[in-house]
């Protein structure tokens, strides 16, 4: 049995301004995410591929169904767990993008097949066969897309003709059903430089076309095509034959994603309280701990100033980040909200999001799937 996290002291607090919240606490800007999908839905528009959006960003099925009435074709996840927590709220078509190995994950695989259509990925027979058990065991049919590596070299089968005996060995064992390929990016996801993205994008969809076109030469299924981002939406998702992408940061946006694909109103932050004040430097209850500062340091919010650096870098340490204002001087008891540098790794930090309109909290939502089944739940 799973369970959400007990959130019967957080939702004491709705209807009050943010600033009574205890803090750190992650604040969603309710209006800003469904601005945000909005646009991801418009600009789905002008591609070919559909969009199943990736929740391990947000870990919400609140947000993942906002996401599916917004057009989404399902969702992905990066664990079980999260998978867990989707299709027991009732999102019934899921994409693990990961290889899921080990007999208690690999059950929890085939417990959920009975939930929806649950599709995860394989790069190796041994796997395959598990996997395979475990749907005969559960009675249940696993969907399956055979992974190539393309360039990020984190997993993946290395070449083609290894691919296609892999995909031809899940074709023909019971419990699982073969859908296609998968051809994950990421090597340029990120690529700052955007005519290099571009190329380093199209060089690797064209190795899962390879793939693709050797899956059909034996008669295997090419159902679908995996493969993009948020960082190669428009290059991967204009290609015809890729049939889905998995953009999923839009959907927040923070201080690295900003800047990587503009136009995505950041709505995560981390509100957090003033402990210590000296001028124009104040030093706030969050840190490592509590906002992600993968790829690009937070940012703050509603406050001309800056993160402070101390000796060359951010002073951004466990539980401390100080700040420096430009015209205020803080007091010990203000908050600030800070932008976090990586949306996704923040989220991971908290139980829950105090959802947020015009400055008052208006629900509170459950971040769930973080660890394992223990931690897992349905939506409110």
């Amino acid at each position: 049995m799973s369970r959400a996290p007990d959130l019967s002291a957080p939702r004491q607090l709705i209807g009050s301004p943010l600033h009574e919240i205890p803090t750190p606490a992650l604040i969603l800007d309710l209006p800003k995410v469904a601005a945000n999908i909005e646009e991801m839905r418009r600009r789905m528009e002008t591609v070919p591929a559909e969009l199943r959006p990736h929740a391990k960003i947000h870990k919400s099925p609140v947000l993942g169904r906002m996401q599916l009435e917004a057009g989404a074709i399902g969702l992905t996840t990066a664990t079980v767990w999260e998978a867990t927590a989707m299709l027991e709220a009732g999102l019934a078509d899921v994409l693990i993008a990961n290889q899921v190995v080990g007999p208690r994950k690999v059950a929890e695989l085939a417990r959920l097949a009975a939930l929806g259509r649950v599709i995860t990925l394989v790069d190796d027979a041994g796997n395959v066969e598990d996997i395979s058990a475990a749907a005969v065991a559960a009675g249940t049919e696993i969907g399956i897309l055979v992974e190539l590596d393309v360039g990020l070299h984190r997993s993946g089968v290395r070449a083609v003709a290894p691919a296609v005996e892999l995909a031809a060995l899940v074709d023909r064992l019971p419990g699982l059903r073969l859908l296609g390929p998968f051809g994950y990016e990421g090597h340029c996801m990120l690529e700052p430089d955007r005519e290099e993205r571009v190329r380093k994008a199209k060089a690797a969809n064209a190795e899962l076309l390879e793939l693709a076109d050797a899956f059909e030469a034996q008669g295997l299924p090419t159902e679908i095509v995996a493969a993009g981002g948020l960082g190669t939406w428009d290059i991967t998702g204009a290609n015809p034959r890729i049939t889905e992408i998995h953009a999923g940061s839009y959907i927040f946006s923070d201080a690295f994603h900003r800047n990587l694909v503009p136009g995505f109103d950041p709505a995560l932050t981390v509100l957090a309280t003033v402990i210590s004040a000296d001028g124009q430097t104040a030093v706030l209850d969050c840190g490592r701990k509590s906002i992600g500062i993968d790829r690009a340091p937070p940012e703050l919010v509603g406050a001309a100033g800056a993160i402070r650096f101390e000796h060359g870098e951010h002073f951004i340490h466990e539980e401390h980040t100080a700040i420096e204002l430009e015209e205020d001087r803080p007091s010990v008891g203000d908050t600030f909200q800070l932008m976090p540098g990586y949306s996704p790794t923040t989220v991971n930090f908290y139980d829950c999001y105090f959802v947020a309109e015009d400055g008052v909290v208006v629900d509170v939502w459950p971040v769930l799937g973080r660890y394992g089944t223990e931690t897992t739940g349905t939506a409110p």
